[in-house]
């Protein structure tokens, strides 16, 4: 019950940050109607600079992040405005291969300034567990957890109660008629861009933390999408919950399933396995909206 209980919780946290990962693969999808899949290098990169800014300038904690999510608009904006912007019009596929370019180009940066070699990063978390009675969880869990709760709730909030989240939210419902009100869409997903580069991060850091840094930490962005299409591609709600079940279905097939059925390899393959069950009977995802078209 204990291995059960460790495994569950494990997953718990790292389907949390793979919630605030989807978060940013939805909303740039909701905006632009693009799957952006250079995600993961986006979390990636931010782990990595926020490593080196505390290992150079012995910089704390707080003021090191705070210097990762500048550091992470300024990238986002850039890759916005010096690419993407100019492929406006462009066919959706062209847009996609662009993204994973982009991808491949952060990776190989990452690559030849810190090297293919996983690296620690620093001890931002106390590594001292807490006893809960049942089971042991370590400090960096339950801060990565909490973490990942208040980002996501901070959005929500953004999302529903600010003037800014109202006009994201209606170009996510329709751009010609946010278009038609004279809502600026550039803007709107130049913002999307920013958002989404935060939340990958944020997550980059608290992966970092809890697993150190390699350039592997690039396939998260793979390992988020059964996520996003589980949730559905357009839905908030759906990359939140969805995220977690991912998560957990993912440690759950590392450990447990692997002890009762004798068969490695469980974890990366189990999320995968019940999306595709799901969609059988959901095409579009648990939360995902349906298109109807009237002739």
């Amino acid at each position: 019950m204990e291995y059960f209980l460790g495994l569950l919780i494990n997953g718990i946290v790292v389907g949390s940050i793979y919630s605030m990962v989807a978060l940013g693969f939805v909303l740039i999808y909701k905006a632009t109607e693009v799957v952006n899949f250079a995600q993961g290098e986006l979390l990636m990169i931010g782990a990595y600079f926020c490593m080196e800014t505390i290992v150079r300038t012995r910089m704390p904690f707080i003021p090191a992040f705070l210097m990762t999510m500048i550091f992470m608009i300024i990238l986002a904006l850039l890759i916005e405005r010096l690419v993407l912007r100019r492929m406006l019009g462009a066919p959706i596929i062209s847009i996609i291969m662009v993204t994973i370019g982009i991808g491949i180009i952060l990776r190989m940066v990452v690559i030849q300034i810190w090297g293919a070699t996983s690296l620690p990063f620093p001890d931002v978390f106390p590594r001292k567990g807490i006893d809960f009675g049942v089971i042991k969880v370590g400090q960096v869990y339950i801060w990565s957890f909490l973490l990942s709760v208040i980002f996501m709730a901070l959005f929500g909030i953004f999302f529903k109660f600010t003037r800014i989240g109202l006009v994201m939210r209606a170009t996510a419902s329709s751009r010609k008629a946010a278009e038609s009100m004279g809502v600026p869409l550039t803007r709107i997903f130049a913002l999307a861009w920013i958002i989404s580069a935060i939340v990958s991060g944020v997550g980059g850091v608290l992966t970092g933390s809890i697993a150190g840094l390699t350039p592997e930490l690039s396939f998260y962005g793979v390992k988020v999408f059964p996520a996003v299409i589980l949730g559905g591609l357009d839905s908030i709600v759906g990359a939140t919950i969805s995220g977690v079940v991912i998560g957990v279905l993912e440690n759950l097939g590392a450990g447990f399933l692997k002890d009762l059925t004798g068969l490695g390899g469980l974890g990366p393959v189990a999320p995968f396995i019940i999306l595709v069950a799901i969609l059988w009977v959901r095409p579009t995802g648990l939360f995902g909206t349906k298109d109807i078209e009237r002739v």
